[in-house]
């Protein structure tokens, strides 16, 4: 099968073809697997955090993405879930040791044992993939394979970060940086939570104007003031001096989320003029989200049927996976990167 793999860490301003078109061997399932024959894969900015080290794979070379939507061509002796010819999804959650705490509450998140698709166990930048049949999900028909990748981990994530936001209907809500999982957040609390207002920070125009188009009522830089005080933020960027300005816009007993999975170095620095009394006092909150559980994709998929809400794409061949990545990278972003397979 063709694959696209990370045979080394490296930094992608440096290297723009960090990912290798190869040939391996399909791969063999166990009694609780399904082969995947891999239709689409949405491209993550966790991807740039992989290629760049700051949450690498377990070994190398790895096959990355865990965005997958694919149709099942076998399938083990004890899984049963599935049929041959269904299409499912795959997300970022590939396995967990499902007896701890955690796992027994619904949260494999946060169980110490948590493996992820495309960095600990192989993923959808390929021609095909396995995964155990419990941490794979259905598919609802009104979504096409690209339209359905980003929902696997930009949606699931997205909703995640909304509910540990604790928003209500009528609560301002605050974003930062605008990019796949974001313009899916705008696009669920405005069927939702119809009577909150969104508030857009980004750093470029056209990111701004693209919020403005889904309807959020006010754009501006990730440093600017927000017009309104505001109950909740989500920052989905890879830096720190979003956190410390978002900070400001709360409104007393607001709460912070950072939805990403690490931060870049560059101006880690920009922590230091954080302020108590400005930023921090009347019980303002800072709040991470750890992975996702299957429960979070299996709800999200539903919603996002339901409402309908369809992600905005744009699509790249496998063998331009690197275009897709360097691209990201210099935030030349509008909706989410998927990746077309077949």
């Amino acid at each position: 099968m063709k694959a696209a793999i990370l045979e080394k860490i490296t930094n992608i301003k440096d290297n723009n073809q960090p990912l290798k078109m190869v040939d391996l061997p399909v791969p063999e399932i166990g009694d609780r697997q399904i082969l995947v024959k891999v239709s689409a894969c949405g491209v993550c900015h966790t991807e740039l955090d992989e290629i760049e080290g700051r949450t690498p794979p377990a070994k190398l070379p790895c096959i990355l993405g865990h965005q997958v939507v694919g149709t099942v061509v076998d399938r083990g002796a004890e899984a049963h879930k599935f049929s041959i010819g269904d299409r499912v999804g795959i997300g970022w959650i590939n396995s967990s040791c499902g007896s701890c705490e955690y796992c027994l509450s619904g949260m494999e998140n946060l169980c110490s044992d948590f493996q992820a698709t495309g960095r600990d166990a192989p993923g959808g930048y390929a021609e095909f993939t396995a995964v155990a049949e419990k941490f794979a999900f259905a598919i609802p028909d009104i979504f096409t394979d690209a339209q359905a990748a980003p929902l696997l981990c930009a949606g699931a994530i997205g909703y995640r970060s909304l509910r540990l936001a604790n928003l209500t209907n009528g609560s301002n809500l605050g974003l930062t940086g605008f990019g796949a999982s974001a313009h899916l957040v705008l696009k669920m609390v405005r069927h939702l939570y119809p009577q909150s207002q969104v508030f857009i920070f980004a750093r470029k125009e056209p990111e701004r104007r693209f919020a403005r188009e889904l309807g959020a009522v006010w754009a501006g830089d990730t440093d600017e003031e927000c017009p309104q005080k505001l109950h909740a933020i989500i920052d989905t960027t890879p830096a720190w001096k979003p956190v410390v300005e978002a900070m400001k816009n709360l409104a007393p007993a607001g709460r912070l989320v950072i939805n990403a999975i690490r931060k870049e170095e560059a101006d880690k620095d920009y922590l230091l003029q954080l302020d108590y009394p400005g930023h921090l006092w009347l019980e303002k909150e800072i709040k991470s989200v750890a992975n996702v559980a299957r429960r979070d994709i299996a709800e999200f998929l539903l919603l996002a049927a339901q409402i309908p809400l369809v992600p905005e794409v744009e699509e790249y061949p496998l063998a331009e996976a690197n275009r897709a990545l360097t691209e990201l990278k210099a935030g030349k972003i509008r909706g989410a990167k998927v990746l077309k397979v077949k």
